[in-house]
């Protein structure tokens, strides 16, 4: 499961978030093409500016996935929610339009083509 939420067409940015996946497709090529069209389609054919990416700070998975697919890290809002009565600090992540054709060759790359360079080592190239 992925949701596009916290939409503001006005302003050209959402957040894909509640991201879950079953066991069966767990750090499969799945997830991310999931995400990818997402991307792509908010992106692309929407003409988005902005994806967003939060998660629990704590989240080392999700802070390695966002990264990963190219979002880059903004920061901690600390004790942004409650959560099961304590307190959340929230990563922030995001990727503008700008960088999108950059990241687009980089996901589509590593999706379709075998050439065994991982995708976080795609997308921090040139980043430095």
């Amino acid at each position: 499961m992925i949701s596009i939420m916290s939409i503001a067409p006005e302003m050209g940015r959402a957040e894909l978030g509640h991201i879950w996946y079953a066991p069966e497709v767990q750090r499969t090529k799945v997830n991310t093409e999931s995400v990818f069209l997402l991307m792509n389609y908010l992106l692309s054919d929407l003409h988005y500016r902005r994806i967003e990416w939060k998660c629990d700070a704590r989240n080392d998975r999700s802070r390695k996935a966002a990264v990963r697919l190219g979002f880059i890290f903004e920061g901690i809002f600390r004790q942004h929610m409650i959560v099961k009565g304590q307190n959340r600090d929230t990563a922030w992540f995001s990727l503008l339009d700008l960088e999108w054709p950059r990241v687009y060759a980089n996901v589509k790359r590593w999706l379709y083509e075998e050439d065994g360079i991982s995708l976080t080592s795609l997308n921090l190239r040139g980043k430095e």
